[in-house]
């Protein structure tokens, strides 16, 4: 799992950097080229102007030095050489009355020098080209179409770019023209200077170089980054593993100990959750499985003695063991008692079986509990009367309303009021008292019966639970267990109060 997640995590951040590395290179190849393709041409464009500019002031102070050549006019009228004539003269004949020749071509040497390019003077009138000392001699004829146009438009006034490759520059190149004007504003020259294009393409390299190494840098720091959070997930998620696979083995204290404010700590301490979970169902299972083998045990030694007296009194009968009228009659009154209370005793199984189901739906309706008790009471009156017992109700409210199935609850009325006789003595009194107001009343019955010992006290609503009393030797000890679950069906709380020696009270709690 550990390697998994850590080569997902640096394929994820691998991918996303690649990725982010083509739209950024991408739009920094057409951005940045083209930011500096701008910013050379505006630098060029800048150096021709100043350059022509220094050319316009250069023939100007030049020919006020020369002393058989006049300086340039302002225009021809008054019979002066102008400024064209003179650089015609110049790249013609390389003279303006004296050889001045080389100070020109040096001075478009130091030109170039400090702008850093290679910088024509083109006189369109004469035809002549200017490229300073040490430089092959270009011939205006040389011209290829593109730079014609380039001057055609320069001495129109304009500032005008070209861009392609020349022989007579050996490469392709960036050229920009700027105009040389007169002090009346003629145009007198053109100032063409070029530059090669791979010396702009060396700057893109550069700026290119720099965002590879910078993307690399960044994928290695996503690679890093990637190994170190696959480490800080791993180690939670192995926990929860190592604890997911002790739940399965159903070591149900296990917890993952994770503490963390984020969805992995959520996720970890809903295991822990599940695991306190699975705990208390184990022990519940444990419970239910004790249960289970407690009552297997009861509901085998409860058949187990009816069965047996039935079987034997029927192999005696059979064998002719007895032969006296009388005990015979007295063996078929024994095996009629035991198949009764075997019947009793299948037919509470099975309810409080039907009780216990979730799945089972009583029959709710809305009554007066009151006339629940009066029922119940008029049902225990004829049991009663063999004992001489006597039955007292006393009732506060009249009326008491709630949601409830009225068999069910007389039923459960019926178990503990004939406890209630079989228990007391003859001639003796149940007190029967309903109490309450508002949403809650209580239902107690007190009987004057032996009392229940204190250490009997938490087992007695438990299947098969029974006293050893004498009077309760044909109960089944299902009885109450059938009543607390149609009690708790009903949400009312059964309870009981008894002293040894001086009888019991069970309670009804209940609320509308």
């Amino acid at each position: 799992m550990k390697y998994k997640i850590t080569r997902k995590l640096v394929l994820y951040f691998t991918s996303v950097i690649l990725l982010f590395s083509l739209v950024v290179g991408g739009a920094f190849l057409l951005l940045f080229t083209r930011h500096t393709e701008q910013i050379y041409r505006a630098d060029m464009q800048e150096r021709a102007e100043a350059i022509a500019a220094g050319v316009a002031d250069y023939l100007e102070d030049g020919s006020t030095a020369l002393d058989e050549v006049p300086v340039i006019a302002k225009g021809s009228a008054n019979g002066k050489q102008t400024g064209t004539a003179l650089l015609a003269q110049i790249g013609a004949t390389g003279t303006t009355g004296r050889n001045n020749t080389s100070g020109y071509n040096t001075y478009i040497t130091a030109i170039q020098d400090i702008a850093m390019g290679e910088v024509w003077i083109v006189d369109q009138s004469a035809e002549t080209i200017s490229v300073g000392t040490g430089k092959k001699a270009i011939t205006y004829a040389e011209l290829p179409s593109a730079a014609l146009a380039l001057v055609d438009e320069v001495f129109e006034g304009d500032v005008a770019f070209s861009e392609g490759f020349s022989p007579l520059l050996e490469d392709t190149s960036i050229t920009v023209g700027a105009p040389v004007l007169s002090a009346e504003g003629e145009v007198i020259a053109a100032v063409l200077l070029h530059d090669y294009i791979a010396n702009m393409q060396a700057a893109v390299r550069s700026g290119f170089s720099t965002l590879g190494i910078s993307l690399a840098l960044a994928l290695i720091a996503a690679v890093g980054i990637a190994v170190l959070l696959a480490k800080r997930f791993i180690q939670p998620l192995k926990r929860m593993e190592e604890t997911t696979q002790q739940l399965a083995d159903n070591h149900y204290e296990a917890q993952t100990g994770i503490i963390q404010n984020d969805e992995m700590g959520s996720l970890a301490a809903n295991i822990d959750i599940l695991a306190d979970k699975l705990a208390e169902a184990a022990q519940e299972s444990a419970k239910l499985d004790k249960m289970r083998k407690d009552f297997i045990t009861s509901i085998s030694h409860e058949l187990r003695t009816p069965v047996t007296v039935i079987r034997g009194s029927l192999e005696a009968l059979n064998d002719h063991v007895v032969e006296d009228p009388a005990k015979i009659d007295e063996y078929y009154q024994q095996m009629l008692t035991e198949s009764i209370h075997l019947e009793r005793m299948i037919n509470d199984l099975l309810e409080l079986s039907r009780l216990q189901n979730p799945d089972y739906q009583m029959e709710m309706s809305s009554l007066n509990f009151v006339d629940v008790v009066e029922n119940a009471i008029r049902s225990v009156r004829y049991i009663a009367r063999e004992k001489e017992i006597t039955l007292t109700f006393t009732k506060e409210p009249l009326t008491f309303m709630l949601m409830g199935d009225y068999t069910r609850l007389r039923q459960m009325l019926l178990a503990v009021m004939e406890n209630a006789v079989k228990f007391s003595a003859e001639k003796s009194e149940i007190r029967i008292t309903l109490t309450g107001a508002g949403e809650g009343c209580r239902l107690a019955i007190t009987d004057n019966g032996p009392g229940i010992p204190e250490k009997d006290q938490p087992y007695i609503f438990e299947k098969f639970f029974k006293s050893n009393e004498e009077s309760n030797k044909q109960g089944t000890g299902l009885g109450l267990a059938v009543a607390k679950q149609i009690a708790d069906r009903h949400g009312i709380v059964l309870s009981v109060e008894s002293t040894p020696g001086k009888g019991s009270t069970f309670l009804f709690d209940l609320k509308q």
